[in-house]
């Protein structure tokens, strides 16, 4: 007698769980993702002033004003100015070596001003802060040079505060103005 092999049945796995694990998934790569948030411009405000007080008097000569238009027209106290002479206008303001009436009277009193329209392309104002921050920098690096024979970032805590207090960071970015 021959007997008849039986076919067998292939072997099925459950999938009634798969859309759990799929889900299980999903939450565990959505917990553990960082995503990165464009952070912006870092920088340290002020503390607020309090609202009885009126805003300390600023002289004329030690505010280096910086407007740039919507066509990207750099005007620094009222002068056109190409951006790449910004930033040695801005360190000869600030320095002011040979004593000019005009520039400011001290590193401690500049104030940098910096106003766009509303019109000013996000670039330009980027640039323009880049050059404001730079000069800053060039004039910190060079007085940690000239103090302790060291570049501003390889200055300790201490250190760079007396740098800072050499030349105080004064920037003011200006509201434009209501059209």
């Amino acid at each position: 007698m021959l007997l008849k092999k039986r076919e067998r049945e292939s072997a099925e796995i459950n999938g009634s769980s798969m859309a759990d694990i799929a889900f299980l998934l999903l939450i565990f790569f959505l917990v553990t993702t960082t995503i990165n948030v464009d952070t912006g411009i870092g920088m340290v405000l002020p503390p607020p002033l309090d609202p009885t007080e009126e805003p300390p008097p600023v002289r004329e000569r030690n505010l280096m004003k910086i407007l740039v238009n919507e066509t990207g027209l750099i005007m620094m106290d009222e002068e056109p100015t190409p951006i790449d002479e910004v930033q040695n206008k801005l360190i000869e303001f600030i320095k002011n070596p040979e004593g000019n009436e005009e520039l400011s009277i001290s590193p401690q009193a500049a104030i940098v001003s910096l106003k766009t329209v509303r019109q000013t392309p996000y670039r330009i104002y980027i640039d323009m802060l880049d050059e404001v921050i730079g000069a800053y920098a060039f004039l910190r690096n060079e007085a940690a040079n000239e103090n302790f024979s060291r570049d501003y970032s390889q200055l300790n805590k201490e250190q760079k505060d007396i740098v800072d207090d050499i030349y105080p960071k004064k920037i003011s970015i200006a509201e434009p103005d209501p059209e």
